[in-house]
């Protein structure tokens, strides 16, 4: 009986599950349905924002959104690869403690501090030290230029791309410490003792072993980056239009516009037009789920023909 009890409450919970989700997407497209029926596709093309005239497109959030995203992957990925690599591997004993707990505490740091952190510090540093000393170099270069115009001063899409790296890198680094410290010693010191180097255990050994930990990591922190918001609303600078893909300047994206927005939006094609984009970022991070999903199968698939 507690067996048929225990089975009955681990299957009611994963159906819990799968109506709260579906419950969410039905809500989100009635709420939204308004702004489907007189934009459809054309909402993801259109960057005109204009709640006076009541007319919307999502483009530039959606932009903002991937583009912060990407950057904060870019910067993240390599660095928590780096710092799991130093735990398990080549960190002393003494440290190797200290320096996880630490980087496991910047976790803890709420969003609205890394946000004010970003707007108030590194913000100006960022102006000073990095952006306008690219837009001297680039300047004249063709294409290359057009990526770094704009106002430097410190906020916009790539400040927003940075803080949301620094706020994953502990998340992914954890992560991948912990699937690293699960590869069997044996398999380490075999590779050791043929006289592999450290690279070649962890790119041969430990990176195959553990591949779908690792690409779970980047996938918690890529989901990470896109659904922050107090964080990104205070340096991605909150403008609703693009003039430019540079990376400097301000934009907007669309956890920050509900934010910002959704508490003054009146009843009707505003708040629809909000709903819409919730019901985009919904997809959003559905497609990145699939797309995870599909490259552990193809892993596994390429790893069944090899053998």
């Amino acid at each position: 009986m507690a067996d048929r009890l225990f089975g009955y409450a681990a299957k009611a919970s994963a159906l819990i599950t799968l109506i709260l989700l579906v419950a969410i997407l039905a809500t989100l497209t009635m709420s939204a349905w308004p702004a489907i029926s007189k934009y459809g596709l054309s909402f993801l093309t259109s960057t005109t924002w204009d709640p006076v005239q009541e007319d919307f497109g999502g483009l530039v959030m959606i932009y903002g959104t991937l583009a912060t995203s990407v950057i904060a992957l870019l910067i993240a990925v390599p660095v928590s690869f780096g710092i799991a690599l130093f735990l398990t591997e080549l960190s002393p004993a003494w440290l190797k403690r200290p320096l996880g707990t630490a980087i496991e505490l910047l976790a803890a740091v709420p969003s609205i501090v890394y946000g004010m952190w970003g707007l108030l510090v590194f913000g100006p540093v960022l102006a000073t030290y990095v952006q306008q000393p690219i837009q001297a170099m680039t300047a004249d270069v063709p294409f290359l230029g057009a990526f770094f115009s704009g106002p430097p001063v410190g906020i916009g899409i790539l400040s927003a791309g940075i803080i949301l790296a620094i706020m994953v890198i502990p998340f992914i680094a954890s992560v991948m410490r912990d699937v690293f410290e699960v590869t069997p010693p044996m398999l380490k010191e075999s590779a050791y003792g043929l006289g592999a180097t450290t690279w070649e255990v962890v790119s041969k050994v430990v990176l195959p072993y553990t591949k779908t930990g690792v690409i779970g990591g980047i996938m918690l922190g890529l989901g990470r980056a896109i659904g922050e918001t107090m964080a990104v609303t205070f340096v991605i600078g909150n403008f609703n239009q693009l003039d430019s893909l540079s990376l400097f300047q301000a934009a907007n994206s669309i956890t920050s516009a509900l934010a910002n927005e959704f508490a003054e939006a009146g009843e009707g094609l505003h708040q629809a037009a909000l709903m819409y984009l919730g019901l985009v970022l919904f997809f959003i991070t559905f497609v990145i789920l699939s797309l995870s999903k599909v490259l552990l199968a193809q892993l596994r698939k390429s790893e069944g023909a090899k053998s």
